[in-house]
């Protein structure tokens, strides 16, 4: 199937996982092929948000959460190799990505809510319940081990990202040569070119202030108020905001994105862009981006050969 100037029609496919919208735009084979591909990876993000969602209690999250801080609790060797990456990136994040922040989270109403400002002691608790030093990973048993009640991970800055990432490995063995897939909006992964044979092109947001809808990345049949278009061939792309869950106190938007070292939500930076070949490790470095401000963009750089930082508002 082609349009009226002899380029095939891609093929979109949706579906709602992990709290947001899963999008797929395929083209480069027959559609019957594409669709086929495109709902085994829709698939593989439904299964997934099974195995690391803390909101679902028989996940190897949800699992670990609740069971770690009384012994080791196994988990699948797919999840433990991602919580082995976890802790890389914020190792080489100097700690700004983290995802051992979940009992922050919690303290400040952000689990399954958009916030309210906790009390100093709440605080206090949540951080002495956070951080690296508090898990023991072994890989001889595949196990998770809290060494104090109260810890939790949370894989929200990571789990989207690696969804596409595995989206895009299932679909590449089936041989879809070019696509375009992504999460929120927020995080974005492409293959090959764009249906115009051009790299795809996609939006940064304009300051929510002016767009008060914009959540994340605009997709190319998205609304046209960017503040400038990247072109992405094999790389992805990750936004982090402050947006989204936030609450106003005094005048200032806090939201969820936390810096793990202070305990309270960021304020360095509104909005942060990473380029880079894998959309986990884009994800996790907008997150650290916009946690370390400015600053941090030479420490990202250095340490991650191959992601850019392009954005910082």
């Amino acid at each position: 199937m082609t349009d009226i100037s002899g380029m095939p029609q891609p093929v979109r496919l949706a579906r709602h996982a992990m709290a947001t919208r899963f999008e797929w735009v395929l083209w480069g084979q027959a559609p019957e092929r594409l669709r086929a591909a495109g709902e085994e990876a829709l698939d593989e993000v439904d299964a997934l948000e099974s195995a690391l969602s803390r909101y679902r209690s028989h996940s190897d999250i949800g699992r670990v959460n609740a069971g770690a801080a009384v012994g080791p609790v196994r988990v699948s060797p797919s999840t433990f190799r991602l919580l082995e990456r976890a802790r890389v990136l914020s190792e080489v994040t100097d700690g700004a990505f983290d995802i051992t922040v979940g009992a922050l989270l919690r303290a400040w109403g952000f689990v399954g809510g958009t916030g309210s400002r906790p009390s100093t002691q709440s605080v206090r608790q949540a951080r002495d319940a956070a951080g690296w030093h508090r898990v023991r990973l072994d890989a001889s048993e595949f196990s998770v081990t809290f060494d104090c009640p109260g810890v939790e991970l949370d894989l929200g800055a990571l789990g989207k990202g690696h969804a596409l990432d595995r989206a895009l490995d299932l679909l590449t063995e089936a041989g879809v040569p070019h696509a375009l897939l992504h999460g929120g909006t927020s995080s974005i992964l492409t293959r090959g070119l764009a249906p115009d044979g051009r790299a795809w092109r996609v939006g940064l947001p304009a300051p929510r202030d002016s767009v008060p809808q914009a959540t994340g990345l605009l997709t190319p049949s998205g609304e046209p108020a960017v503040t400038h278009w990247v072109e992405l061939y094999d790389e992805s792309l990750s936004v982090s905001a402050v947006w989204g869950k936030s609450f106003t106190e005094g005048g200032e938007e806090l939201g969820h994105v936390l810096d793990p070292r202070t305990g309270e939500p960021v304020r360095r930076a509104r909005c942060a862009a990473v380029v880079g070949p894998e959309a986990a490790v884009s994800d996790a470095l907008s997150t650290a981006l916009l946690v370390l401000g400015p600053e941090g963009r030479p420490l990202i750089e250095a340490n991650n050969p191959g992601y850019r930082c392009i954005h910082l508002e």
